[in-house]
């Protein structure tokens, strides 16, 4: 009884409480326009007609988007048009697009990129250097070579060294997640940052407010505070039916005294280190580094906190790498985000797939393509490329896991491999191709990664994690069973038809 009354008077529940009611309310108004009248049935049919024309010819929407909205809309005149005014807005708020769009241009000249740097891959990959560059040029991201990595293939290898490099912080911490949530883990992680707090380091947190609405209570914050740790609550979720999934904060970065970083698939919750299970042994993986690259770790974590605060100026020199380390290859740190329209992350991954020239491997736990990604794998196998990809087989969300499993028979057609990771749920995004090249960081490939969410990656071209992506992604396989065109075509029938439904409102979900 208790835990029932805890969530009945929880926030996530009040909260979407009131969007029923706004749905139940918009749901009565649709329905009292179109039984009111034939004449206002026949105009609104006629504004539909005018109003999907208009979105067909909307060049800026992905075709999949369109199709998605197309189907309801005309279906139904009165509804349909009613309900893509209230739920399809794809674009942050105009003060919010503009305030992140000055915070980007103010730090536009912060970090001089070294020229001898790009000259120096382009001399010994073009292929390379076109990556590079692409990201650069969309997203001003320089490429270091003064950089160390170390790639992690688990959770439980990644918290300890996660801890280890915490306990050395002297100046300051920058910590981001789309998740955060009370437990072992983040018990460990917090006695430290108070003790750090209490000695005069610099902390800032910042988590996304969905992503731990029913984690952490509503005014968590405010203790956070009180210890000392600067903390802010990215995109406050706002009982409103206009797509509050949407603009999430989905990056992962820490950040320690401007030397060393950490990022990848991993939040800050017990399941990502396996002291809780949820859906089997959760696979995931983080990327540490150390050296110049971290400069660009620090500048994305602190424009977001520009973006989510109204705090006083921030001096992002204070905050860049002091100490000097090896090379270890080249490496490039980069964000993404639904405002510029780059789709920054989604085209890195199609430039990968591009220029492959022996193989591809992708590791993600969703699987929810656009016809461009689809082309792009499908082209890459049908030139002999051997491009696998590893999704898992205990999902999180069987709806999701629906739409994943509906594109593997026009991959598997194509000579693209499917596995899924036997031992449970693998929320690792690594992308690694011909042993040279990989990208490791938080974006999925689905709709909200490339085009609803805040996320970020690293670009890597020769250095020793490339060879460790690599090398943990044949481990993998090994836990793997392959999904042969057999089994795709002996899929039941009426799970053939659910799964083609929900693929066609993919982008929506």
């Amino acid at each position: 009884m208790k835990k029932i009354l805890k969530f009945l008077t929880s926030r996530l529940f009040i909260r979407c409480l009131i969007i029923l009611l706004q749905l139940i309310v918009l749901f009565v108004l649709v329905y009292s326009l179109s039984a009111y009248s034939i004449y206002i049935q026949g105009v609104m049919t006629i504004m539909s007609l005018i109003f999907a024309l208009a979105l067909v010819n909307n060049d800026d929407s992905n075709p999949m988007f369109k199709i998605s909205w197309l189907i309801p809309i005309l279906t139904f005149p009165v509804a349909g048009w009613i309900f893509y005014f209230v739920f399809e807005r794809r674009k942050v708020s105009h003060n919010t697009e503009i305030k992140y769009l000055e915070i980007l241009e103010s730090c536009k000249d912060t970090i001089e990129q070294d020229p001898d740097v790009l000259h120096e891959i382009e001399e010994e990959h073009r292929s390379a250097a076109k990556i590079f560059r692409y990201i650069q040029n969309t997203s001003n991201s320089c490429v270091y070579n003064n950089t160390q990595t170390e790639f992690f293939p688990s959770g439980e290898l990644f918290f300890k060294s996660y801890i280890e490099e915490l306990k050395k912080a002297e100046k300051f911490i920058f910590i981001e997640y789309f998740i955060i949530a009370k437990g072992k883990m983040w018990h460990s992680i917090l006695e430290i940052l108070k003790e750090k707090a209490a000695n005069d380091v610099e902390i800032r947190v910042m988590y996304d407010d969905v992503g731990t609405i029913n984690l952490l209570e509503r005014d968590y914050h405010k203790k956070l505070n009180s210890y000392g740790i600067k903390t802010v609550i990215f995109n406050p979720f706002r009982a409103s039916l206009d797509t509050f999934l949407n603009y999430r904060d989905h990056r992962k970065i820490t950040v320690i005294d401007g030397n060393v970083a950490f990022t990848g698939g991993l939040n800050l919750a017990d399941e990502y280190v396996n002291k809780k299970v949820r859906f089997g042994y959760w696979k995931d993986c983080a990327l540490m580094l150390k050296g110049d690259a971290v400069s660009s770790m620090s500048l994305l974590f602190l424009q977001l906190w520009d973006l989510a605060t109204d705090g006083p100026e921030i001096d992002f020199n204070k905050y860049f790498s002091t100490k000097k380390y090896e090379p270890d290859g080249f490496v490039q740190p980069f964000g993404d985000g639904p405002i510029n329209g780059n789709l920054i992350g989604k085209l890195a991954y199609i430039s990968i797939i591009n220029n492959a020239k022996n193989y591809v491997h992708i590791a993600t736990p969703y699987l929810i393509l656009d016809n461009e990604m689809i082309t792009a794998l499908c082209l890459s196998a049908k030139s002999g490329i051997d491009v696998k990809i590893i999704t898992p087989k205990v999902p999180d969300k069987w709806y999701v896991h629906c739409v994943t499993r509906s594109n593997y028979l026009v991959l598997i057609k194509s000579g693209v491999r499917i596995y899924e990771y036997s031992p449970g749920f693998i929320h690792s995004k690594t992308i690694v191709a011909d042993d040279k090249y990989a990208i490791v960081g938080t974006a999925n490939f689905d709709f909200r990664s490339f085009y609803l969410h805040f996320e970020n990656g690293v670009f890597m071209y020769k250095s020793k994690a490339v060879q460790q992506v690599a090398g943990d992604y044949q481990d993998t396989l090994d836990e793997s069973s392959e999904i042969t065109l057999v089994m795709c075509n002996n899929t039941p029938f009426l799970k053939r038809i659910l799964r083609s439904i929900l693929r066609l409102f993919s982008p929506l979900m």
